[in-house]
């Protein structure tokens, strides 16, 4: 295993998870890369993090339970792309509790992510249209035959497959008539009784049965009819091969921009495209075409890391919340003040990525709630590293500390400015030794304080 194998097996588990221990990391490494791929696409040869469990300690019976046994999922799951895949779909498919103010449905809603989001696009957009949450925030609920409601048909045309421009308005409103009748059943009220489920109806006498034309076709369609049509179109397979690569390759402009700004790697989206098309959507199929691409390889820290990439990715960095325990809520509260609050995100758009992350306020807010996490030295994961820093020599050079550092922090590869930060704060106190007692408490302590730095500096904010 040598450096740049470690340095892979990182940058993937950064991208189709969130992050992973040292421990971890030397494991996958050791192991061929393409049969690391597979088994993030086929999370069913694993065991699921124990939902019992985690009722037990972080329920659902109020909005803060779902988002922090989201996050304690994120941080301890074998499935770690399942859990990814569906912060991806959550994302392209926003839908928050601001309106709804339903938490059964939301969380409903997202365990369906976790069940399809890596099957065929047809299936995901069909269980998206059937869903509780997704109809009550776009009113399908009020799509009935003879007073179509267009907000669904236009937002499943615009955010959720083939983006602005690849359709009229005409086609909209032929989506709209398709998807009357596809509504939920009232649940029983909040209170007194408590949370339940909406479950998804459907009434033929609600239902607009006439001939419509969508895309260039004509018949008698419903939603499901007008579902086949979109995941058949270039135009779909181009729009979510551009938001697989903003999400797990590089950066990209914000939605609104893309029918006038092009990708910023063509080549990459026509792989994925044909991937798409050559599958019939599968998105296990596509997502194995991107892992396993140079483009992919090459693109490591290219990303803003999201906040709650941040926050699970420092989590398993200092190996804590591994059973449920007080204080995941803090988490939540943590990625929701870097501008990422789950299962709430701003508008239908979902959140801006990028180096919109890290405005002014929410860089501080990043920095500070890294640099706190790591500074407690009796954390496992800190723990660990001063462990492996001291079995590298009985005495390091400044150049030695630092290095052995930004490799056990990452692998993490810094420009010059921070080079030049870290090597001032090496040299402050020469060598670092570990001949007697003393000569270890003090080095643990500036292994500490190596590590806080390492994190705060601007690199440790890309994936």
């Amino acid at each position: 295993m040598g450096d740049r194998d470690l340095a892979l097996a990182a940058h993937l588990m950064r991208r189709a998870g969130f992050g992973a221990s040292r421990g971890e990391l030397e494991t996958l490494a050791a192991r061929p890369y393409e049969d690391v791929v597979g088994d993030l696409l086929r999370p069913e040869r694993f065991p699921e993090v124990e939902e019992d469990l985690v009722d037990r300690y972080y329920g659902w019976d109020s909005f803060h339970g779902p988002p922090a046994r989201w996050i304690y999922r994120m941080v301890n799951t074998r499935r770690p792309l399942q859990e990814k895949m569906s912060l991806f779909w959550h994302h392209v498919f926003a839908t928050a509790f601001f309106k709804s103010e339903h938490v059964a449905s939301l969380n409903r809603q997202l365990q369906m992510f976790q069940r399809v989001g890596m099957s065929d696009m047809r299936t995901i957009l069909l269980e998206l249209s059937r869903d509780p949450a997704m109809i009550y925030w776009l009113d399908n609920n009020e799509n009935v035959s003879g007073e179509p409601n267009e907000n669904y048909g236009r937002e499943l045309l615009e955010l959720f497959s083939m983006g602005a421009g690849n359709y009229t308005e005409d086609d909209v409103k032929m989506a709209a008539r398709a998807f009357t009748g596809w509504t939920f059943a009232q649940p029983i009220p909040l209170y007194p009784h408590g949370h339940y489920d909406a479950r998804f109806e459907y009434r033929p006498e609600e239902h607009d049965d006439s001939v419509k034309t969508f895309l260039g076709e004509t018949g008698r369609f419903d939603g499901g009819d007008i579902i086949d049509i979109i995941v058949r179109q270039p135009a779909t397979a181009a729009f979510i091969a551009r938001h697989l690569y903003n999400f797990f390759v590089a950066d990209e402009p914000q939605v609104p921009a893309w029918p006038i700004e092009p990708p910023r790697d063509p080549e990459a989206i026509r792989i994925l495209v044909g991937a798409y098309l050559d599958s019939d959507g599968d998105m296990r199929t596509v997502l194995n075409a991107m892992f396993t691409s140079d483009f992919f390889k090459e693109a490591q820290f290219r990303r803003v890391k999201s906040p709650a990439e941040l926050v699970t990715g420092v989590l398993n960095l200092v190996e804590t919340h591994r059973t449920p325990e007080p204080g995941i809520g803090v988490y939540q509260a943590a990625v929701t003040a870097m501008g990422q609050e789950l299962l709430n995100p701003p508008t239908v758009e979902g959140w801006h990525t990028g180096k919109e992350w890290i405005d002014g306020g929410a860089l501080s807010e990043r920095v500070n709630f890294a640099v706190n996490e790591v500074g407690d030295g009796s954390k496992p994961g800190i723990q660990a590293i001063v462990r492996r820093v001291s079995e590298s020599g009985s005495e390091l050079s400044p150049e030695e500390f630092m290095s052995v550092c930004l490799s056990l922090v990452g692998p993490l590869t810094v420009g010059d400015e921070t080079r030049a930060a870290l090597m001032a704060y090496a040299e402050s106190q020469g060598p670092l030794r570990f001949h007697t007692e003393a000569d270890e408490e003090a080095s643990a302590r500036r292994i500490v304080r190596m590590v806080q730095l390492i994190v705060s500096s601007m690199e440790y904010q890309f994936a």
